[in-house]
Order: structure tokens, then C-alpha cells, then sequence
């Protein structure tokens, strides 16, 4: 199955593709010095969980349908010691052509949003360069991390960050213009690898010279081709690259350094 008969079928996958919410056959990440350094969980006080990547000591990219919520919002960061410290989110900048309240098929503005936390992480932590970030090319290796579920069913296994690998099948754009990830060798006919219930904001990266560089953010998952019943985990992977919007990105770091304390939508 190649990638015209992946965007061929995606029509019967609008109608189960939720938010993007773990990672399926997914590593738990255990290297003190690795991923865990540079991904957060984002929690909200009605319960709802997400992921998020640092770009800054202060700043978490994620995507915007994360703070649909009307809720106060934290991140949540496991330091080198596997110990969990929770930081207040003080203010957001939402991405000005996000829609709130679509879904997936019909959304038709960009999924990403800002995170100004109430304080800096500390030197446990490390943020991505988004000087280093890449276009995702059709047929490229990315790999995708988060915190979500190992499978939709599965409650109990969140919290935990997982890293999985991918292939990039191309972009396609309907309501708005996303790239297409699947399971390299089940390319979304049956259930594979992918994002499930908790990933949503996640970081997807792409590799060079053995360093991972943030390319695109998780946006929303859909099951596999052939499913016994609705699914969005382990099928269609849909990611918002970050070049096509750096430019947003970096007006929203600046205009997020300067605010102190106040809620925000940019």
C-alpha cells in the first residue's frame, strides 16, 4: 500500500480520527541523558492529558486542541533522578487560525499552541533547537514520543514516555496540511506502532549525525485499515511539521517571555 492508497482511505478514518492521546509499541525511555530530558506531559485539572516538547527552560510546544478545556493547566517533568516536579502553566498562545471546538477532519487552522510555565525547569532539563529543525521528507524515519497509552483500552499504562519509530508517507491536506505517519512494515493495513490516547502535543523528530532534532508536533491518530470495531490508535499518525510554521513559533516565544502571570491566546 502506498501512499495514494493511504490518502485514498482517509475519508473512512475521519469519522474515528480523535487527538492523538500514546504511544503504541512504544520503548519506555529510561536514559537519564536522553529524550526524557526534553519531553513533558500536560495535564489539565479536569483530567485530560497530553505531551508537550520543551523549546525553552520556560516554554512547552504542544498542539492547541490540548487547551480546549475551560482548566487551569500544569506540565509535568520527570528529572534525572526519575523524580516528577509539577509546573504551572502561567499563560498560552494558541496558534491564530486554530479553531476551537473542530475536530480533526474539519479543523481547519493549525494545531499548535505555547506553554509559558510559572517558572524555568532546572539543569535537568533541555530544551530542543529549533534552529535544528527539518522538513519531513515522504519516505524519512521520524520517530514520535509521548506520554499516552499503550493501547486505547489500556488506562493504567499512561505517564509513562515512549518513543516509537515511524515512516513518513507523505503530506496531504484537507482541512488543513499534515504529514502521514505509519507503522514502517503494516503502513496502517492492520494495527501497528503509532500515537494513541495521550500523545497528542508530543514531540516528532527526525535524526541526524545521532542527535534527534524537533520536526512536528503529534496532532491526531486513527486505527488501522482493518479493525474488529472504532479505533485511533495504531493506524494513521498525523503530524503538524514545524517548518512549515516557525515563523508563528518564535513570535510566540517572544511574545510569551514578556508575560508575567497573565492567560493569553495569541
Amino acid at each position: 500500500m502506498r501512499l495514494q492508497h493511504i490518502i485514498g482511505t482517509l475519508a473512512a478514518f475521519f469519522s474515528l480520527a480523535l487527538p492523538a492521546q500514546a504511544v503504541v509499541q512504544g520503548t519506555p525511555l529510561r536514559d537519564p541523558n536522553g529524550l526524557r530530558r526534553s519531553v513533558v506531559a500536560v495535564e489539565s485539572s479536569g483530567g485530560e492529558l497530553c505531551s508537550g516538547a520543551l523549546v525553552a527552560s520556560d516554554l512547552v510546544l504542544t498542539a492547541a486542541h490540548c487547551l480546549s478545556d475551560e482548566a487551569a493547566y500544569r506540565i509535568v517533568a520527570v528529572g534525572r533522578n526519575f523524580r516528577m516536579q509539577s509546573v504551572n502553566v502561567v499563560a498560552v498562545a494558541v496558534h491564530p487560525t486554530f479553531v476551537a471546538g473542530t475536530t480533526p477532519r474539519t479543523q481547519p487552522g493549525v494545531d499548535l499552541a505555547m506553554l509559558k510555565l510559572e517558572r524555568p525547569l532546572g539543569p535537568d532539563f533541555a530544551a530542543f533547537d529549533l534552529r535544528q529543525t527539518e522538513t519531513i521528507g515522504e519516505g524519512e524515519a521520524i520517530v514520535i514520543a509521548g506520554f499516552g497509552v499503550l493501547s486505547e483500552r489500556a488506562n493504567n499504562s499512561a505517564r509513562t514516555l515512549r518513543q516509537t519509530q515511524l515512516l513518513a508517507v507523505g503530506s496531504v491536506q484537507v482541512a488543513n496540511r499534515v504529514i502521514i505517519a505509519t507503522d514502517r512494515t503494516r503502513l496502517a493495513e492492520t494495527a501497528g506502532a503509532g500515537a494513541c490516547r495521550g500523545d497528542s502535543g508530543g514531540p516528532v523528530l527526525t535524526e541526524a549525525r545521532g542527535s534527534f532534532h524537533l520536526s512536528g508536533i503529534i496532532s491526531w491518530s486513527s486505527g488501522a485499515l482493518r479493525t474488529n470495531g472504532p479505533s485511533a490508535c495504531g493506524g494513521l499518525t498525523a503530524v503538524t511539521s514545524l517548518s512549515d510554521h516557525l515563523t508563528w513559533v518564535r513570535q510566540a516565544m517572544g511574545s510569551l517571555n514578556a508575560v508575567q502571570g497573565t492567560w493569553t491566546r495569541r
